[in-house]
């Protein structure tokens, strides 16, 4: 998948082991910031692999290669009859925000996820995240429910705050309706 967006051109990829370093880097960034995940440090890239589904797994970059952006899923449960959920993140590099690679990396995403079998994408977002519940509602995604003070963030501007999280998902018109 490219886009362009009136700049250099954006191709979204299958992540490989060799993008980590970048990866991981965003990863941080997001940690950093406090608005994306209540995580508080980024893990090895083990860690990363074996809670990850294999795919799907995506990464945005420019023609040069360098890595704007990241998107990958865990499963929610070991469960067989939980096998078609899975709670994805999607995460862009600081400097490469405000692009659109967001919006390209989720619609692959979500794509991907239903050409997989996955009947449910599912998220947890910060309510004060406005920028990425509006780009999920715009993928199909749903508010479900709200999470009051849910977890402490440990790092960041905001450690030590409680936090709320909107729970979002999307259904899949493929997977899952018969």
């Amino acid at each position: 998948m490219q886009g362009t967006e009136g700049r250099a051109p954006i191709f979204i990829r299958t992540l490989r082991p060799d993008d980590w370093p970048a990866v991981e880097e965003i990863y941080r960034q997001g940690i950093d910031d406090g608005e994306a995940t209540f995580e508080a440090t980024t893990p090895s890239w083990e860690a990363f692999d074996a809670g990850k589904v294999p795919s799907p797994r995506l990464v945005a970059h420019d023609a040069d290669g360098t890595i704007a952006g990241w998107a990958a899923a865990s499963p929610i449960s070991a469960r067989p009859a939980y096998r078609g959920v899975i709670e994805h993140s999607v995460y862009v590099h600081r400097a490469a925000r405000g692009r659109g690679i967001g919006r390209m990396l989720l619609f692959a995403f979500v794509e991907a996820a239903d050409e997989a079998g996955y009947w449910t994408i599912q998220s947890s977002v910060f309510p004060e995240n406005t920028a990425s519940l509006r780009l999920h509602e715009a993928a199909g995604f749903r508010p479900v429910g709200r999470r009051e003070r849910i977890a402490r963030l440990e790092t960041g501007p905001r450690a030590g705050q409680w936090r709320d999280t909107i729970m979002i998902e999307r259904r899949s018109r493929r997977n899952g309706n018969d």
